[in-house]
C-alpha cells in the first residue's frame, strides 16, 4: 500500500466577518480538523485583517483596501477579525495538543487573498515536510482558491474541498471551484479527505 503523502489542512480565514457565508462549510470543516488532529497531521489557520495604518487614507497603502474600501475591510483586533467560536474551541485543543508536541499547528495573519505573501506560511510547510496541502474556508473564490493556487504553483499537491468552502452566493462558490480544478488541483469532498489522508 503506498503511503499518504504527508499532508496540512489550511483552514482559511474561519472569521466572524465571513460566518453567515460558512454554515454549511462549519460542519465539515470540523470534521476535518477532527481528522486531522486524529491523524497528528500539520494545520493551519488563516486570519484575515488590516492595521489602522492600512484602514487610514485615502490613499490606501493595501490593495485590498482600496477595492473595497475601510468600510468593507476588517480591521485587526475588531469583533468580526475574531475566528469564529467553534473553530476557536478546536484550535485551543489543538494548540494544547502542540505544547505537549502531539501536533504542528500555526494562526498565520495576513491582509491579502494570498496566505502566501508576507507570511512565514509557506516555510512552515517546507520545515514540517508537508508534500499536500488540503484548503477549505472562505471565500471559495476568493482567498481559498488564490492561496490553493499559490500553493500549486509553490509545487505543493494541492486539494480544495468543496463542501467545506464558502462564498458570497453558489454561483462564486461554484466558479472557484470550476476554475481550480480545471488548470490547477483537485476539487474533492469530506469524505475523499478523510478516506485518502493518514498519518
Amino acid at each position: 500500500m503506498t503511503p499518504s503523502p504527508k499532508t496540512a489542512l489550511l483552514v482559511i480565514d474561519m472569521q466572524a466577518f465571513f460566518a453567515p457565508m460558512t454554515k454549511h462549510a462549519l460542519p465539515h470543516i470540523l470534521t476535518l480538523m477532527h481528522h486531522f488532529r486524529a491523524q497528528s497531521l500539520p494545520a493551519i489557520f488563516t486570519q484575515h485583517g488590516h492595521t489602522k495604518a492600512e484602514l487610514t487614507g485615502p490613499p490606501y497603502r493595501n490593495q485590498l483596501v482600496r477595492k473595497w474600501g475601510p468600510d468593507g475591510s476588517i480591521a485587526r483586533g475588531s469583533a468580526e477579525w475574531e475566528l469564529q467560536p467553534e473553530i476557536q474551541g478546536l484550535l485551543k485543543d489543538l494548540q494544547a495538543d502542540a505544547d505537549e508536541g502531539r501536533e504542528k499547528v500555526a494562526v498565520v495573519q495576513k491582509n491579502t487573498y494570498d496566505a502566501f505573501i508576507n507570511t512565514d506560511l509557506e516555510d512552515r510547510l517546507r520545515g514540517w515536510g508537508v508534500e499536500r496541502v488540503v484548503v477549505c474556508g472562505v471565500m471559495t473564490d476568493c482567498c481559498c482558491d488564490t492561496t490553493a493556487r499559490s500553493a500549486f504553483n509553490r509545487g505543493w499537491e494541492t486539494w480544495l474541498v468543496r463542501d467545506a468552502c464558502g462564498s458570497a452566493n453558489e454561483a462564486q462558490h461554484e466558479a472557484g471551484l470550476k476554475g481550480f480544478g480545471f488548470a490547477f488541483g483537485d476539487i474533492v469532498g469530506t469524505g475523499e479527505v478523510l478516506a485518502d489522508v493518514k498519518g
